[in-house]
């Protein structure tokens, strides 16, 4: 090892032991910590994040980075010790702007905001949530401006921490093509709608037995128990403390047995990227996802093009129908499919069909574009969501839990994150497109042996961590950079084929 590198090691490791703490804080906080233990956890938080602010922003670290950073020491480093490198000199740079005691405030912030908004969900009163979020608005503006060097846009700032590269011009152009292909397509899909029926999915499930499944699907497609575990949420989500420590949440509803399968078979996928990124990687700047993008890539990948398909359940049809005998005795696998499947607007994103899921995205990606903006308040969401729902899908919730409160993201301060959801699409689109040139993809999956799969994608993607961008992961793979047009080809193979049209 590099003698100047060597030196940066115990910086490093303060700096993960750090994170780790603070991730495991987030966790207890959304799962299982008492209401009452939050403003004490914050102050903790509060006090750990100036930890990790003076571990990370210190002369030690600028002055090894700089040294490191020299091309007569970068050259001779190894492929990782220059990715982490990279990294790190990326990190520095956004954090050293910002003053040290408003990253403070705003950590305590953060960590108390989405126990703010479960609790305004609950209640269906956006103004309980309000002056949280003006705060998070106001902090996220103001850090994005520390950050602006070359005069950008403050939402291409903060799109740029998700999807290296991405700003709006690229996202307008790529969400005009998707919604030409989606709008005449839902049309012709919502027409013959009547001919599907999934009354059984409102019918009661026990909630004792959807974790028993769930524990079953996870493990199924991949999941290792021994690195991982299934916890509950207000709003399932993935928490990766290294490769051998990841959590996964989901929402058990007693009425809706498809969102906590779909849930935990989402946030399995991301579970299974975090446990295949290679040892040497993790616990180190890199020991994560390459971008939101590629992340929600395999997250859709495993929810949609593997778990809605005919393919997956033909060996899995048995096993659900006899965990709820009397909720499926008069479902087959056939209508199953075409449930699981049906494209009708719906007000909730994390239960949205795959043709109507990229219509959700652009909402929260204009609304996102006017706030951060300027051209609209805090106190203005309610109101421009549901325009933006009947505007785009033709409904209007009829509560702020079903419309504006029902995600997570901006409780922790995810400006620009929902437009990876679509990006995600797409990459997951264009990679299974690469996958059926390698392998029967159907067979392994009639088979119930997804080992092929997840060996490409573990060879492919996986194991770099964050050391390959999206565009190198792609090219590598598939030959090609990213191509929005193997999504578009995807939804309308896959919808005429299902409704016949």
């Amino acid at each position: 090892m590099n003698e100047k590198y060597e030196k940066l090691i115990p910086h490093l490791n303060k700096m993960m032991a750090l994170e780790t703490a603070l991730t495991l804080l987030q966790w207890d906080t959304e799962t299982l910590a008492p209401v009452e233990a939050l403003e004490n956890t914050a102050k903790a938080v509060g006090l750990l994040s100036g930890e990790y602010f003076d571990a990370m922003v210190n002369d030690d670290i600028k002055n090894l980075l700089h040294e490191l950073s020299k091309p007569e020491n970068f050259d001779v480093l190894e492929f990782n010790e220059q990715k982490i490198v990279k990294k790190l000199n990326k990190q520095l740079k956004e954090m050293e702007c910002i003053p040290p005691e408003e990253y403070k405030a705003y950590s305590e912030l953060t960590a108390k905001s989405s126990a703010i908004w479960a609790a305004a969900k609950e209640k269906n009163c956006f103004a309980d949530y309000a002056p949280t979020l003006e705060e998070i608005v106001s902090y996220n503006k103001k850090f994005a401006s520390y950050r602006n060097e070359e005069n950008k846009a403050l939402y291409d700032i903060m799109l740029d921490e998700f999807e290296e590269g991405i700003d709006m011009k690229q996202l307008d152009e790529f969400f005009a093509k998707l919604r030409t292909a989606i709008v005449p397509l839902l049309k012709q899909v919502v027409a013959k709608n009547d001919s599907i029926d999934k009354s059984y999915n409102s019918l009661t499930y026990d909630i004792g037995k959807q974790k028993e499944f769930c524990k079953f699907i996870a493990e199924y497609i991949g999941f290792d128990f021994r690195r991982g575990v299934i916890a509950e949420s207000e709003h399932p989500f993935t928490t990766n403390l290294h490769n051998k420590d990841v959590r996964i949440t989901t929402h058990y509803f007693k009425n809706n047995l498809e969102s906590s399968i779909f849930s935990t078979i989402h946030e399995g996928g991301h579970a299974i990227y975090e446990m295949n990124i290679d040892d040497s990687l993790t616990q180190t700047p890199v020991g994560h996802g390459s971008s939101m993008g590629v992340h929600e890539s395999q997250s859709r990948f495993f929810e949609n093009i593997i778990g809605r398909s005919i393919d997956f359940w033909a060996p899995l049809w048995d096993k659900l129908a006899k965990t709820f005998p009397e909720q499926l005795k008069n479902v087959s696998l056939d209508q199953f499919i075409l449930s699981i499947n049906k494209a009708e607007p719906d007000f909730i994103r994390t239960e949205a069909d795959e043709l109507t899921y990229s219509l959700h995205i652009m909402i929260r990606y204009e609304i996102e574009k006017l706030l951060i903006s300027g051209q609209i308040e805090v106190s203005d969401l309610p109101r421009i969501w549901n325009e933006k729902y009947e505007e785009y899908l033709g409904i209007v919730p009829p509560t702020d839990t079903l419309g504006v409160l029902q995600d997570v993201h901006w409780s922790n301060g995810t400006f620009g994150y929902f437009p990876s959801y679509a990006l995600g699409n797409a990459i997951a689109s264009q990679i299974y497109a690469f996958i059926q040139t390698k392998i029967d993809f159907s067979k392994c999956l009639r088979e119930g042996n997804l080992n092929p799969i997840l060996d490409l994608l573990k060879e492919h993607i996986h194991k770099y961590g964050a050391t390959k961008n999206t565009n190198e992961l792609l090219l590598e793979m598939t030959g090609e950079s990213f191509n929005a047009d193997y999504y578009v080809a995807y939804l309308i193979d896959k919808y005429t084929k299902l409704y016949q049209l």
